[in-house]
């Protein structure tokens, strides 16, 4: 490995609910606070349970990504 992910700690993880899908490529997840993740293949909608993870800016408001959808909505 480079020095470079040696260094890198490990990145933030939290799993919240979908409150807004409305955005292209981005929705709303309620934390204890609420956050816009990126959702690249927008798979996310309105209450589905999602793991987001924290990576580099990628718009104004936008730090985190969401990785994986844990619970679809019923």
């Amino acid at each position: 490995m480079s020095e470079a992910q040696q260094t890198r700690g490990q990145r933030k993880t939290r799993t919240g609910l979908v409150t807004s899908d409305k955005m292209h490529k981005s929705v709303v997840v309620a934390l204890v606070r609420s956050v816009v993740a990126h959702d690249e293949k927008n798979e996310a909608h309105v209450g589905d349970l999602v793991r987001i993870v924290e990576t580099r800016p990628l718009s104004k408001t936008k730090r985190w990504r969401v990785v994986a959808i844990v619970e679809k909505a019923k």
